[in-house]
């Protein structure tokens, strides 16, 4: 006695879980023999219908009969889609219920995992932390700084790095003059000869004005 009250009051969680499903297996089984009865009704009432058909100009009473049996099946055949819309209505109530339960439940579960979850932590503690981070961040940079500035100056002497600008400066003024053909004003090399006294005088002139061009030219280079 006190084991049957244990296991229908709490103790038998897993016939309590079990419930909804072996009520939803026996409503299923009744439901298929209902069906069945269904079909085999409406084979009745065909076969009645047809010998009411026969007869309902040869043997008015059997015409008679056969639609007597045919409105008793036709009767039974109510009945039972009655009842079998009520049976997939109960199905489908106890599976939707049995469905709410168990969503319900992970839903608890679910609350119940975040309690722990958040059973140590407060947002006092979550701002520490924070910071915390923020602080070792900043000690991280400040670290990586060092350490670029330390490898990138080490054995680095600031005269040599002078002497080796001013040289790459005398290959770059070295190369322009040699690509342009010219050299600084003053070198008689680089002068034009003068034109020939035979040649126009507006054409001297010209010549004139474009070895003025060239002089300017070759002194702006050799700054």
């Amino acid at each position: 006695m006190s084991g049957w009250g244990l296991n229908w009051f709490g103790g038998g969680g897993q016939k309590t879980k079990e419930a909804p499903k072996k009520a939803i297996l026996q409503l299923r089984g009744q439901l298929e023999m209902l069906n069945k009865r269904e079909k085999h009704l409406q084979n009745q009432m065909d076969e009645q219908d047809a010998l009411a058909r026969k007869y309902v100009s040869t043997n008015k009473n059997a015409a008679k009969q056969a639609l007597r049996r045919k409105k008793q099946f036709e009767h039974s055949l109510e009945q039972t889609s009655a009842q079998i819309m009520t049976l997939e209505r109960e199905i489908y109530s106890i599976e939707t219920a049995n469905i709410n339960k168990e969503t319900l439940d992970a839903m608890k579960n679910a609350g119940n995992a975040m309690k722990q979850i958040h059973a140590g932590l407060t947002i006092d503690k979550v701002d520490q932390t924070m910071e915390d981070l923020r602080e070792q961040h900043a000690i991280g940079e400040e670290i990586s700084e060092a350490i670029t500035q330390s490898v990138g100056t080490q054995g680095v002497d600031e005269d040599e790095l002078d002497e080796e600008l001013e040289q790459l400066q005398q290959e770059s003024l070295d190369e322009q003059m040699l690509n342009t053909g010219n050299v600084p004003v003053g070198d008689k090399v680089g002068r034009l000869p003068t034109a020939a006294q035979h040649e126009p005088k507006g054409k001297q002139r010209e010549e004139e004005d474009e070895e003025e061009e060239l002089r300017k030219l070759q002194a702006e280079m050799a700054m």
